[in-house]
This record gives C-alpha cells, structure tokens and sequence, in this order.
C-alpha cells in the first residue's frame, strides 16, 4: 500500500541541492529552505519552487509578487538548517538578523555568501496539495563563488560533491 513513509523512504535516495527562497512585501521579510527546485525554461527564463503552504514564506510571496532563491555551498549547512527552522532564534531575532545580504532587483532579500542566486517575479501558482508549486520569471542571477561545490541533501543528511569521472554507456 503507497503511503507517505514508503514515498518518504524512496525519495530520500534523490540527493538535491539545498536552497533558500525569500521573500519580502512593505511589513516583513520571510524565507525557508527548500530543495524542490528546478529550472524550467531558458526561453522565457523561468525557474519553479514548491513551498509547504502552511508556511510564513508562502503567504507572503502571491501578494508580494516576487520572490529570490539562494543556492547553498558546501559549507552552507548552518543557513539550510537556520532557514528550515532547527536553529532556535530569540523572540525578537528573525531568520535574516545578522546575515550578510543583498538586496535583489526585486526588491527581495538574498543571501550574499550563497554560491549562486536568482531573482524573480511570481509567473503562475499552481496547487500541487500541500505545497504550491510557484513558477517564477527569472530578471536576474548573481554567481558571486564561482566554481564553488554546492551543499547536497541525501540520505536525510547533508554531503558536498565530490567530481569523479563515470564513463558513459
């Protein structure tokens, strides 16, 4: 019988990249680590992000109309797990305080140490259950590391890439 534990159980085995999506409109910033990320067309560029409804960063970003995502590096675990909630922050402190950031195109905070970045503005919401699948029209990317490894998530832990040469077919 297909339920949640034996989906949770297969797709552990899909190693990710790690990322961060934030948010902002005229009374708060928000973000939160996703790793369901995709590019989705170069022509027009756009990317898609799913996103837990029930979350902050979700009710903010239809009415914001822009959002940006952070592509973590290798030594990036802290703000994965800072973004998703493990890190305990003080009742006045927010996810971003004492974060280097920048301020993209949109308007939108970004996270400046990330390894690579894009800035967009909301295309579509779909709803994909209890996440929305949210397509964004990319205005703008940073790869401020170039060349950096990106932060993984696999195996429900954190690993870097490592380059190995694997002969094709």
């Amino acid at each position: 019988m297909m339920d949640a534990n034996n989906l949770r159980e297969t797709m552990r085995l899909w190693a990710s990249g790690v990322s961060v999506v934030t948010t902002a409109d005229a009374v708060c910033r928000a973000g939160m680590t996703v790793s369901a990320f995709n590019s989705l067309s170069l022509t027009p560029p756009a990317i898609l992000v799913c996103l837990q409804k029930d979350t902050r960063t979700a009710e903010v970003i239809p009415g914001a109309g822009v959002f940006a995502v952070s592509i973590l590096g290798a030594d990036q675990a802290y703000l994965s797990d800072r973004f998703a909630g493990r890190v305990p922050l003080g009742d006045t402190e927010d996810r971003f305080d004492g974060l280097n950031l920048t301020t993209g195109v949109t308007g939108v905070p970004i996270l400046a140490d990330a390894i690579a970045w894009l800035d967009c503005k909301v295309r579509e919401i779909h709803d994909g259950s209890t996440h929305w699948i949210v397509i964004g029209e990319v205005v703008a990317t940073g790869v401020p590391t170039d060349g950096a490894s990106p932060l993984l998530y696999f195996n429900r832990s954190y690993h870097t890439l490592q380059t190995q040469n694997v002969a094709s077919p």
